[in-house]
């Protein structure tokens, strides 16, 4: 499965270019032109015309696949304008990060995975959670970005993603089956694309305390015993060697755990602190 994922970074980086360039302003334009329409003529027949219906798809209305992204309606002008040009920043910062064939296999994933759930169980897609897995996905390449709730109060990107995921767990376990479900395979691509780095939307600090808190000795492990003989007092009196040469200071990942990823010293922090490829941009400077 590494390997399986290191050819896959490697040809997402080899053809970071190919794709369809800016494909949230075309998802944005569509649904705003959609919202504009429905809203100046009073119905809702282009909706209508677009949102997933497996049984209109089985009647040949197959273009429904694709289209349902379109009819996101946040519930007046002001809250969709806010939301769409919010999704399209994400998107945009996500794409110029990744590259566009990678945005693009990450988005449309998402789409296919919720288009094959729905059409197995029945229901209809969720566009809201599918543009949560862009938020969660912007959330973990960077953390530390502020947002302002109600434009006055500043929070992390973290509080939020966790605050997302919690309301997750909790329709898990509140709404009924198929319903419950429709979140978490939206999300499907996020957990399929980030894999463990995931836990990076969880602040390093709280990691370390919960690595620390969980850190067990093994059963039946007496007094460490240092054993004299000769030619040996000098290996055991001298300082142990770190297992890695590199580790990055934001996700603690090293060049020993993922020989796949490069990793430099950042020359704007004050001190010797070293990052790895995803966070060598995107971290915050220690003075």
């Amino acid at each position: 499965m590494k390997n399986l994922r290191k050819k896959f970074d490697l040809f997402c980086f080899k053809n970071r270019d190919k794709g369809i360039p800016n494909l949230m302003l075309y998802i944005s334009l569509g649904t705003a032109l959609v919202y504009l329409f429905s809203s100046m003529s009073g119905s809702t027949y282009l909706y209508g015309l677009l949102y997933f219906d497996r049984g209109l798809i089985l009647q040949g209305q197959i273009w429904r696949l694709i289209t349902y992204p379109l009819t996101y309606n946040a519930g007046n002008l002001l809250l969709t304008a806010i939301a769409l040009l919010c999704y399209y920043s994400l998107g945009r910062a996500m794409e110029n990060m990744w590259g566009t064939l990678r945005f693009n296999l990450y988005y449309l994933t998402g789409v296919v995975l919720m288009d094959i759930y729905c059409m197995i169980f029945g229901g209809y897609a969720s566009v809201s959670y599918l543009n949560m897995s862009l938020f969660l996905a912007y959330a973990t390449m960077y953390p530390d970005a502020t947002f302002l709730l109600f434009f006055i109060i500043p929070i992390k990107a973290w509080i939020f993603a966790l605050v997302d995921l919690v309301m997750v767990l909790v329709g898990l376990f509140t709404y009924p089956f198929p319903s419950n479900l429709f979140s978490v395979i939206s999300l499907a691509n996020y957990f399929l694309f980030f894999g463990k780095d995931a836990l990076n939307v969880i602040p390093m600090s709280w990691r370390t305390n919960a690595s620390r808190l969980f850190r067990r000795k093994s059963k039946g492990s007496g007094p460490n015993v240092i054993h004299f003989n000769a030619g040996s007092y000098q290996a055991s009196t001298a300082s142990p060697k770190a297992p890695y040469t590199h580790r990055c200071t934001v996700c603690g990942r090293t060049d020993v755990s993922n020989p796949e990823l490069e990793f430099r010293y950042c020359s704007r922090c004050k001190g010797y602190y070293c990052y790895c490829e995803d966070h060598i941009n995107n971290h915050s400077h220690i003075q």
